[in-house]
């Protein structure tokens, strides 16, 4: 069962309401714009924009929960099966999950902190935030990753080059 602050949850869903969620905290956590590959193509989009917090204040609420497919060897993301709206974002070890900020009832409420995965942003998508940008890095979790995708589709940094 989720911690339960004082505050109303933090909620979302996907298009159709077959899957909500509720986040029992006060604000969401490392909100951020993730521009790896992956997350391209999983929302079929120019990056991800994913709000954080500990699966112990995360609960499924609706009638259905999230299929989930594993994008990696330590990833999986939770989209709903009716409508296929993305949802969620989790690595295997971690005890943070990530909500697709557009999945939130109120998305103006999860303002980016950063954004992550730049290697692979898109040249000709220019952000003049000022937020902090990092690279995805040379991490043993990478190193020691499979990748799930299709064969035929490109990774990482030289896919967004051509």
């Amino acid at each position: 069962m989720p911690n339960r602050s004082d505050a109303s949850p933090i909620t979302g869903g996907c298009q159709c309401g077959a899957v909500r969620y509720a986040v029992h905290a006060t604000q969401l956590e490392r909100t951020h714009y993730c521009h790896c590959r992956m997350c391209q193509r999983a929302l079929g989009n120019l990056f991800a924009a994913l709000a954080g917090t500990r699966k112990t204040q995360f609960e499924w609420t609706g009638a259905q929960t999230p299929r989930v497919y594993a994008s990696s060897s330590v990833a999986t993301r939770g989209f709903c099966p009716q409508c296929g709206t993305p949802l969620s974002f989790a690595y295997a070890e971690s005890e943070w999950i990530y909500v697709t900020v557009g999945s939130l009832d109120t998305p103006a409420n999860a303002v980016p902190e950063r954004h992550f995965g730049i290697e692979s942003q898109l040249p000709w998508l220019h952000l003049d935030d000022a937020l902090p940008k990092e690279a995805t890095g040379d991490t043993d979790l990478l190193r020691t990753m499979k990748v799930y995708q299709h064969p035929q589709v490109p990774n990482g940094l030289a896919a967004t080059q051509k």
